[in-house]
């Protein structure tokens, strides 16, 4: 990562279900998260954002965003390749990644930290449990965990 990078505030939320979309902002909503979150329905859009291509051509290729909450089932591009793709890249090598999928495949668990994922955690399938885990899950990456390049506070 070079100086110039830096991890802003923002969440990418790589989800194709509407459904636990849903779930996922109110429970961000319901645990005071006042980060911006940009949403992405497929594998190809995440990386269209990250590394600012086709609808996000104008971003600033210099703010990553703080956290990166991936989906594995995805359409156009599943989320294990995106996680390939966001580990192969120089600038987003060290972006933090945590795969929330409903997959409880052992396989997918492995394949996800051997390709670089920093966590791996299932969807709840109650929604009390879903909004606890959410909770859990972003105060610890966004309030307690210190990205790389984020200078303490």
């Amino acid at each position: 990562m070079t100086s110039e990078r830096f991890f802003g505030d923002t969440i990418l939320l790589v989800e194709d279900n509407p459904d636990d979309e849903e779930l996922i902002l109110r429970s961000f909503r319901k645990a005071h998260l006042a980060n911006d979150v940009v949403v992405a329905r497929d594998g190809i859009e995440a990386l269209d954002y990250l590394f600012c291509r086709g609808k996000h051509l104008g971003r600033d290729p210099k703010d990553l965003p703080r956290l990166v909450l991936l989906d594995i089932k995805l359409p156009k591009m599943n989320g294990m390749d995106v996680l390939k793709e966001i580990r192969a890249n120089q600038e987003t090598k060290l972006l933090p990644v945590v795969i929330l999928t409903s997959s409880d495949e052992e396989r997918d668990l492995l394949q996800s930290y051997e390709n670089g994922a920093n966590g791996f955690v299932n969807k709840p399938v109650g929604f009390e449990e879903f909004n606890e885990t959410v909770k859990s899950l972003s105060l610890y990456w966004l309030l307690v965990n210190r990205p790389p390049g984020k200078a303490s506070e």
